[in-house]
């Protein structure tokens, strides 16, 4: 078998879908994780040997691979949950191009956020950028889900793409991103309660670390 090496920051953030391919499919992997209170030495330190100056990385018998997309489409493949056909495969591809679109208005405000901003600036961008790109986001979410009878946003089965897009979701959660008199947020919710309780998945999510983002 295979050996594996995740390596990312000690949280969720973009490695998560990976460990959570990782779980389903049974796989033993080293879960190598940089503390954050101690982020600035031991990143720079791991910094220019990682291929892209990145994490996370996904080491393979030695075989580095970057980006949390490249990451998770291979074990994907690898472990049966890209999609069941070639057209499965881009549907999901594609599900996952347009949660990193919508990650640019994301990533804003949590940065912003970080950064210390004023509280003034901070809303500004909430309402300005984060709302209406969230707002786009759920509605091709939801319409997506409701033409998908099964529940899952590409075909009949669990992908990659749920992963993917349930964690955002969660992370969103945090963030107070979804409001409990908006039907359609309401089904999204529904959305990550059904993906959080596959058998295979839920004790994953019950124990993990689960930090902000």
């Amino acid at each position: 078998m295979p050996q594996y090496k995740l390596t990312y920051f000690d949280l969720r953030g973009w490695a998560e879908p990976a460990r959570q391919l990782l779980h389903l499919s049974h796989t033993p992997y080293d879960d190598v994780r940089i503390p954050m209170a101690d982020t600035e030495k031991s990143w720079e330190n791991l910094k220019e040997k990682t291929p892209f100056g990145q994490l996370p990385v996904l080491n393979v018998d030695g075989f580095d691979i970057p980006q949390s997309a490249a990451i998770c489409r291979y074990l994907a493949r690898k472990f049966g949950y890209a999609g069941k056909n070639p057209e499965e495969e881009a549907w999901a591809d594609a599900i996952v191009d347009q949660y990193k679109d919508f990650s640019v208005a994301y990533k804003t405000l949590i940065f912003a956020a970080r950064a210390g901003k004023p509280q003034e600036d901070i809303l500004k961008i909430r309402y300005e950028i984060f709302n209406p790109s969230r707002d786009a986001y759920f509605e091709i979410l939801n319409k997506i889900l409701k033409n998908n009878k099964s529940g899952y946003l590409v075909g009949d089965g669990l992908t990659w793409a749920d992963l993917v897009v349930a964690d955002n979701l969660h992370s969103l959660e945090k963030l107070k991103a979804l409001d409990d008199d908006n039907e359609d947020h309401q089904k999204l919710r529904k959305y990550v309660e059904k993906i959080y309780s596959t058998p295979d998945l839920e004790d994953h999510i019950a124990t993990r670390m689960d930090t902000e983002v």
